[in-house]
């Protein structure tokens, strides 16, 4: 069926579909490396761009490709390129767009090999960067230089939660004539479009909300235009960072679902964030449905829902942060998040402990700050297990 104006969640069913003679209702696999040609002349004519015929699985697959023009549909982009992990989806956006003396200007608190692998490895190729509170427009304007190529925002930031204006950042890009790039993992294509805010290039991690059971690594970037499409595509080719059709089968298989989990693990999370703001061992807490967020009217703005992720301190510190986590059993101590089921885990010593001890105060990432990925589990389980593990802690 045609789902140019269908809604959301006929897309997430529908989109990029494959209709084959034996009229599957889900998408096969096609478990192959290569592909035959009808004649040489076929063959000739696939290498040179003119046939859309498939050669090799590392250029393009049916299955792949079905997932990266779902996602594309979902994200209002010319196309999708679904890639081997999160991390293959930033390094292929780095090598693509950036040369030796380039500089890129980024959220401080992103993800932390994503800026683990510009400041250690990429700046012996002569890459530069800065990295900013985003939330502060005039903090972006100080930082670009007539060298910056690049704006690469996180929005919420992980794992702080601080929400950037995209809509301003977008327009801060353009005037300078750079790419706006947005890691839009924390929400998915259901919670937040960045390319209909301006965004040049939106990419996720697949093994997170889109994909949501936790059995998965992938990645996927989407460009809004055809002449940047064409030079991420070429550079995932080059690397050989292709995504693998049954793993493709199984992001189809989960992306489904996506709507129905995330409708149900926002509004656990948003029960769940209320009882730990009024819990007397919480310091603090950021979520961008309570009214208590910074950024909370900005959230509402450019955001379709809260999402489920939640960041907050306890006031005995890292000591009390390190106890209540080895004291729950229904979340799991495990990096991560956006899946079926409730993590829970620690920032500053875990996914961001490569970021500088320095760098990571100035971004926010605390000593205390720990960090919840609400699943959809019964909501009361949730709450039960957090305050059984909160009463363990002593402030």
């Amino acid at each position: 069926m045609k789902t140019d104006k269908a809604g959301f969640n006929t897309k997430l069913i529908h989109a990029g579909e494959i209709h084959d003679q034996f009229h599957s209702a889900t998408t096969p696999i096609y478990q192959t490396s290569t592909f035959g040609f009808p004649s040489a002349e076929e063959g000739a004519k696939c290498f040179a761009g003119e046939s859309d015929g498939y050669i090799y699985t590392r250029i393009g697959n049916p299955t792949i490709n079905a997932l990266e023009q779902q996602i594309a549909t979902l994200e209002n982009g010319y196309g999708g390129i679904a890639v081997s992990s999160g991390m293959a989806a930033v390094t292929t956006i780095y090598l693509a767009l950036m040369s030796s003396g380039d500089h890129i200007v980024s959220t401080d608190a992103i993800y932390g090999p994503a800026r683990g692998v510009m400041e250690k490895q990429f700046i012996r190729f002569g890459f530069q960067s800065t990295y900013i509170n985003t939330t502060n427009i005039d903090n972006i304007k100080k930082a670009i230089r007539p060298n910056t190529k690049i704006l690469y925002i996180e929005t919420p930031a992980n794992p702080t939660m601080d929400i950037t204006d995209l809509a301003a950042c977008a327009k801060i890009a353009h005037e300078h004539g750079i790419l706006l790039v947005v890691d839009n993992t924390f929400c998915s294509p259901y919670l937040q479009n960045p390319l209909d805010l301006g965004a040049d290039i939106v990419f996720h991690s697949m093994t997170k909300s889109i994909n949501g059971h936790a059995d998965i690594v992938a990645g996927i970037i989407i460009a809004k235009e055809k002449n940047i499409y064409t030079q991420l595509r070429s550079m995932m080719i080059n690397l050989g960072c292709n995504m693998d059709p049954h793993q493709a089968y199984l992001v189809l298989r989960g992306l489904k679902t996506l709507g129905i989990r995330i409708e149900r693990a926002q509004q656990s999370a948003h029960q769940v964030a209320l009882f730990l703001e009024q819990h007397p061992k919480v310091a603090w807490i950021k979520y961008p449905g309570l009214e208590s967020h910074p950024q909370f009217q900005l959230g509402k703005k450019q955001m379709h829902g809260s999402g489920s992720i939640i960041s907050f301190g306890l006031k005995g510190g890292f000591d009390a942060a390190k106890i209540l986590m080895n004291n729950v059993h229904l979340a799991l101590l495990a990096v991560s998040l956006g899946g079926v089921e409730t993590l829970i885990q620690h920032p500053a010593s875990m996914t961001h402990s490569k970021v500088s001890k320095e760098d990571k105060l100035k971004a926010g990432i605390t000593d205390d700050l720990i960090r919840l990925s609400v699943g959809i589990e019964d909501v009361e389980d949730i709450i039960q297990d957090l305050k059984a593990g909160l009463n363990t802690v002593t402030v």
